[in-house]
């Protein structure tokens, strides 16, 4: 086994308090010779951490066939050092893989006395919002402009591993060092991709609220309602995307909502059906207790689909209920509306369940 440790120059582009302490961090990832680890042998191991005002570099290659167990005793040995562990989908790769492996060779070593934190998973929910091309750490490193060195792919070093162990090659090593340390480097210079889930995990206040109309290509006009959404959490780079009937554009810290509203005729729908007749002359339900004095002739029995009562206004859409009474355009719509005058967005906790149920519907 060789182990590599060097120091490195890596900015500060993420407040690390929000995970936990600097000293108690540590950003991992490992280089394999294929996806299963019953099948498959691991061999290298690279880490970050920050000791002595710097971040460094540490690193486990088996440069023999026989030192993968030699790279598990001491990186497990290693990890009890700190309490966080950092890392780009290791939930589902990197710690079940080595645990694999150590199960093959008798050692009980796990992850149980440590706290895991995968940037994958926290970025995952909000990949379309945001409009990431995919969750490789190499996309989320061009969405934020992050450069890189590594021109390889684990997948593709797999055959230089190889190659290496028949013929020990500084080239070939080189290579496999390279791609490990690169993306060990990539992983703290991409954490301001968290940014994003702090971003839309945390409450907004309203910062500013405004009616205004826009026209079409046709000519047609329609009216919005802008919402100006104000976080204690910025991002670094602005994203924007819309699905009818909501628009959205985040930069910095502010998150701006244009809403397109109804303008019409909708309907209020009663649950309790089998109370009410249905009017046919006046497309309308009404309640049994009244409904009895009307001409048998010009009522029937409602239905889920006939009991309701109509309304004509300025509507606001909704993904979910939240402001009453909740209208609809007809019984299975998922979209539901409320009246423009009904809307209260300065009520804190409504207000901030809408901006959810949008950013919501709108990364669905």
């Amino acid at each position: 086994m060789l182990t590599i440790k060097k120091q490195l120059a890596i900015p500060d582009s993420y407040p690390l308090e929000r995970i936990g302490k600097q000293e108690e961090i540590l950003f991992f990832d490992i280089e394999t010779t294929g996806f299963s680890g019953e099948y498959s042998r691991l061999y290298l191991i690279g880490c970050t951490f920050f000791r002595q005002g710097c971040w460094n570099l540490l690193q486990w290659f088996a440069d023999t066939a026989n030192s993968e167990e030699e790279l598990l005793h001491a990186f497990f040995t290693f990890i009890n050092e700190f309490q966080i562990l950092v890392h780009f989908n290791g939930d589902r790769f990197d710690m079940p893989f080595l645990i694999k492996r150590c199960s093959h060779f008798g050692l009980s070593y796990d992850f149980s006395a440590i706290v895991s934190v995968d940037i994958y998973r926290r970025i995952k929910p909000y990949r379309n919002l945001i409009g990431l091309d995919s969750l490789k750490q190499k996309a989320i490193e061009k969405f934020l402009g992050v450069s890189r060195t590594d021109l390889y792919s684990g997948g593709e070093l797999i055959p230089v591993y190889e190659e290496y162990l028949r013929s020990p090659n500084p080239a070939l090593y080189e290579l496999l060092i390279l791609h490990n340390e690169d993306d060990l480097k990539g992983m703290p210079s991409i954490l301001p991709i968290l940014c994003y889930s702090d971003f839309l995990e945390h409450s907004f206040s309203l910062a500013g609220q405004n009616i205004r109309q826009e026209s079409d290509k046709d000519g047609k006009t329609h009216h919005f309602l802008d919402l100006i959404c104000q976080s204690n959490y910025p991002i670094p780079v602005a994203f924007e995307t819309e699905k009818f009937p909501f628009r959205c554009h985040a930069k910095e810290n502010h998150l701006l909502l244009s809403i397109e509203l109804y303008e019409g005729t909708l309907k209020h729908f009663y649950p309790n059906y089998k109370d009410y007749y249905y009017l046919i002359y006046e497309d309308t339900a009404i309640h049994k207790s009244i409904g009895e004095y009307v001409d048998k002739k010009a009522r029937t029995k409602a239905t889920a689909k006939t009991c309701y009562t109509k309304k004509e206004g300025i509507f606001v859409p909704q993904p979910g209920p939240i402001w009453e009474p909740v209208m609809k355009k007809d019984l299975k719509d998922k979209l539901v509306y409320s009246a423009l005058s009904d809307i209260r967005c300065q009520e804190a906790e409504s207000f901030q369940r809408y901006v959810m149920l949008i950013l919501q519907y709108l990364g669905g």
